[in-house]
Formats: C-alpha cells, sequence, structure tokens
C-alpha cells in the first residue's frame, strides 16, 4: 500500500520532470526569465502553464506561470487544485493568486531540489474570501445568469465570449467577463475572468484566453476577430485592460465590445 507521503513524493517527482518542457511555453521578452509550473488537478490529470510579457503594456498585464496553469486547469474543467510544481518559488501575487482556490492553503507546492511545503506556509496569515465574507471559490461550478440582449445573433464568436463571461469567476465585482480570439486556421479560443480577493492578482479574460492559444501551440495564429463580453452596470470593465494587451500581441487588431445585463 503507497502511503500519502510516498503519493506526495511520486507526484513530485512527475511534475517537477514536466517543468522544462512547461517553461518552453514562457514568453517573456522583458524579464527574459522562463517559468513554467504545472499542476495537479483533483482528477489527477497534469495542466501546464507558463508566464507570458506584453511589450508595450504595463508589467501589471504580464501573466505568471502559476496562474497560467490554474486557468488551463479551470478551462479543461477542474474543480480543485492539489499540488503546483514550479520551477522558482511562488511570487507574492502567485501566493495570494492561488489562495483563492478551494482549499487553498492545503495546496501543496512541490520545487526543486526542495521538500514539499504547503501554501499556508508560504503566505501564513494570509487574506483571502472569507475575509470578504464571500463562499465561493476560484473554479467553483458556476454560472452566472446574464442576457444576450445587444450581442449579434447568430455570431459564434460573440457567443463564445458570452459563454465564457457565464462561467467567470467575479464574486466581489460581479465584473462577470469572456472574451473570444477567432484565430486563423484554429478556430475559436475563449478565456473567462478570474478575480482575487487583494483585487491586484485578478486575471483578464483575454490574459486567460491568450493562455489556452499558447499551451494549445497557437502562438503564431494571426488573431481574426477578438471580442469581449461584459456585465454591464459593475464597478469596473475589462474593455481598457484588455485593449492594452490584444495590442501588444496582435496590434492589427481591435477589440469588439459588449456590454449585457444580469438576469434577475
Amino acid at each position: 500500500m503507497t502511503t500519502q507521503g510516498e503519493s506526495s513524493a511520486l507526484f513530485a517527482q512527475q511534475m517537477i520532470a514536466l517543468l522544462s518542457r512547461a517553461a518552453f511555453f514562457a514568453r517573456p521578452p522583458i524579464s527574459r526569465f522562463c517559468v513554467g509550473a504545472v499542476v495537479r488537478g483533483e482528477s489527477g490529470a497534469l495542466y501546464m502553464g507558463a508566464n507570458m510579457e506584453f511589450p508595450g503594456g504595463s508589467l501589471g498585464s504580464s501573466i505568471h506561470a502559476e496562474q497560467s496553469a490554474v486557468m488551463h486547469a479551470w478551462h479543461k474543467g477542474e474543480r480543485r487544485i492539489t499540488h503546483l510544481a514550479v520551477n522558482a518559488p511562488p511570487c507574492g501575487l502567485c501566493r495570494q493568486f492561488l489562495m483563492e482556490l478551494r482549499d487553498g492553503e492545503s495546496l501543496e507546492i512541490f520545487l526543486p531540489g526542495e521538500a514539499p511545503r504547503t501554501l499556508s506556509e508560504f503566505l501564513p496569515r494570509a487574506f483571502g474570501p472569507g475575509d470578504l465574507h464571500k463562499s465561493a471559490r476560484l473554479l467553483d461550478e458556476s454560472i452566472t445568469a446574464l442576457s444576450k440582449e445587444g450581442l449579434p445573433s447568430g455570431d459564434p464568436v460573440a457567443d463564445a465570449a458570452f459563454e465564457a463571461a457565464r462561467k467567470s469567476y467575479a464574486p466581489y465585482s460581479g465584473g462577470f467577463a469572456g472574451v473570444a480570439l477567432e484565430l486563423e486556421g484554429a478556430g475559436i479560443v475563449a478565456g473567462r475572468y478570474a478575480e482575487n480577493a487583494a483585487f491586484n492578482p485578478s486575471m483578464s479574460p483575454l490574459a486567460s484566453a491568450l493562455t489556452l492559444a499558447l499551451l494549445e501551440g497557437h502562438e503564431n495564429r494571426s488573431v481574426l476577430r477578438a471580442v469581449l463580453v461584459e456585465a454591464g452596470d459593475t464597478p469596473i470593465s475589462h474593455r481598457r485592460a484588455c485593449e492594452e494587451v490584444l495590442a501588444s500581441w496582435a496590434p492589427d487588431s481591435e477589440l469588439e465590445c459588449f456590454s449585457v445585463s444580469k438576469k434577475e
């Protein structure tokens, strides 16, 4: 019989072995520092992630490898992350982002050449959703009721952005949002907004979509259309942040923006 410690050691070995492959996807033209991450979902499947940076934009628009891997798992249907491997210690932003997960404090983190530690060891006395009196957690299964009124009828790209918005996570602002990219020769890739209790580590819907495009091998595909669908009548908007990143990634593309209402 395999003990819990033996299982953890096996997971660590498998996941750390994949870090170089994950880091291959990194696109850090500013820092030149490639980071790869691998998360293990509750299903047992492994998901890679890598960091991305966008010249011409703010450093705050960068995507961290840990964020990338978590979003990858979320889009593939995972509801809980049990382990994380990364080739460098998680930065403060990533530690805060990971605390948004269900049972995040017990997330086991593997670093090459080091003993496993939990997220609570990396981030003691953490601030999280409970401090803002929220029971929802990132990756929870949830569909927000939004109205399609105002969206173009029969538009598959807008429809994909709308569905991503419905599945996004925005318990603090209510700014549910999704972005869909129509890529030449590769169809449509859609990303969801992921909010954080500390606000700044939140991940935009376009960042989410670009993470998937990169990890699925579509980096060099031309962006034919980019569509943002976001809930209106909220304290925030994703438009400017998404336009900034899109201008760096696909400067010849324009972001089509649609505001929708929440159903009562």
